[in-house]
């Protein structure tokens, strides 16, 4: 496909005629970071934490997600490049499918994860039959998902309001009904958690979308309006998201956000309401999943969206049923990527790349694998914040190994002259 066609430049920069200004990329962001999931980790958070805990643990794990994102979202408007193919610079050509074939995995179960999100509250409220309810809604969420960029912003313009009228009722009714403020900061939860399993949950929500947060902010017209827009969607629009979840679940015990609704009398309202939101969050996510498999595949975004979306839909109920364990998969495997991406673009290459269309990748660069690696197990087996060590470690170790390689390369130059 060639360029003039792609208006979503699937395979290379975006052209300066396409690029966007500050309000619609803002709104664009805060329709990335309205994710229905994150209401129901809020809605977790909210049954395991106290209000001062959970207060903490949003405030810092928005602050990892915040700087892990715009330093993405800078290199992104920077070089007007996605993801999956910044990660040719510092994974190679080859190498570069690592992360594509990652990412794009986990947004495909994303979806399904939302698809199921809609279905099952959507199912208990009519008594339509699941399946469905599943298969009619996923499908629609596809068919938008085919217009690309364009239709995302549209999407983003109708649902971000909406969820935080929706968000914001509930939040007073719950407040108003049981007695306020006090009566929140007075909840003591039966089951507790950690303070770094609350952090890790509030970053693993979204560390699989924040590691693709170029693919969105690679449309910003310079990079003031890409760091600007996701600093300001994480604080502001992930923030509500998991307030919305928590503080309803903290009053009725009940950590699914439409149960909250239904005992709120509100959820007819609020089936359409989350619906648009889940619908928007899909969207993003077929949109990013259909980037990476086109980067790998060099097939038009289209039909990996199609093929995408129906894969999604049919497992469903499967990755809903496992959520739990798909976060703590997203906590080890992906951190590092962006971490390698960052450390490249800043520590390596000073913040100066060649251009896309020019450069001549190596097939595969294994100074970036084996700092990825090195995330992975630093997440999986370090104590503390699994994807925060991710992250570090995938930067110091490729930093590191690039400077043995620098210096080696050298001292074969002198040997040889």
């Amino acid at each position: 496909m060639s360029q003039t066609e792609d208006r979503d430049f699937a395979l290379g920069k975006v052209k300066e005629s396409h690029k966007k200004g500050f309000l619609p990329m803002l709104v664009l962001m805060l329709g990335f970071t309205f994710f229905s999931a994150s209401m129901w980790t809020g809605g977790e958070l909210g049954t395991k934490v106290t209000a001062s805990e959970f207060i903490i643990a949003v405030l810092f794990g928005n602050l990892i997600l915040g700087i892990y994102t715009a330093s993405l979202a800078y290199i992104s408007a920077d070089t007007g490049l996605s993801t999956h193919l910044l990660a040719k610079y510092s994974f190679g050509k080859v190498g570069a499918h690592l992360p594509s074939i990652l990412l794009s995995v986990t947004q495909v179960g994303w979806f399904g994860v939302g698809v199921a999100m809609f279905a099952l509250p959507l199912q208990k409220v009519t008594g339509w039959d699941l399946q469905t309810i599943i298969i009619v809604s996923g499908l629609v969420m596809t068919l938008t998902a085919l217009f690309g960029i364009k239709s995302l912003t549209i999407l983003s313009f109708i649902a971000v309001p909406s969820i935080a009228v929706l968000g914001c009722y509930s939040v007073g009714k719950s407040l108003f009904d049981f007695g306020g403020t006090d009566a929140l900061f007075n909840i003591q939860p039966t089951e507790t958690i950690p303070m770094y399993t609350a952090i890790s949950m509030c970053v693993a929500t979204f560390i699989s979308g924040g590691t693709l947060t170029p693919d969105f902010t690679r449309f910003s017209k310079n990079k003031k309006t890409a760091v600007s827009t996701t600093l300001i969607a994480f604080f502001l629009g992930n923030s509500l998201m998991f307030i919305f979840g928590a503080v309803g679940a903290a009053f009725y015990k009940e950590s699914d956000i439409s149960n909250v609704l239904m005992q709120q009398g509100m959820i007819v309202i609020a089936m359409i309401v989350l619906g648009l939101n889940i619908w928007t969050t899909n969207d993003n996510a077929l949109y990013a999943s259909g980037l990476g498999i086109s980067n790998i595949t060099q097939l038009p975004k289209k039909i990996v969206v199609l093929i995408n979306g129906v894969l999604g839909t049919l497992l469903a109920l499967w990755l809903y049923n496992n959520f739990v364990g798909w976060l703590s998969f997203l906590n080890t495997m992906l951190p590092s990527i962006g971490g390698v991406i960052i450390a490249d673009y800043f520590l390596v290459k000073k913040g100066v790349y060649c251009d896309y269309t020019s450069n001549t990748f190596q097939k595969i660069r294994w100074t970036a694998i084996v700092a990825w690696v090195m995330g992975v197990l630093a997440a999986q087996y370090l104590p503390g914040i699994p994807p925060l060590n991710g992250v570090i470690s995938a930067i110091v170790s490729y930093w590191i190994f690039e400077k043995v390689q620098l210096s080696i390369q050298s001292k074969k130059q002198l040997e040889t002259n």
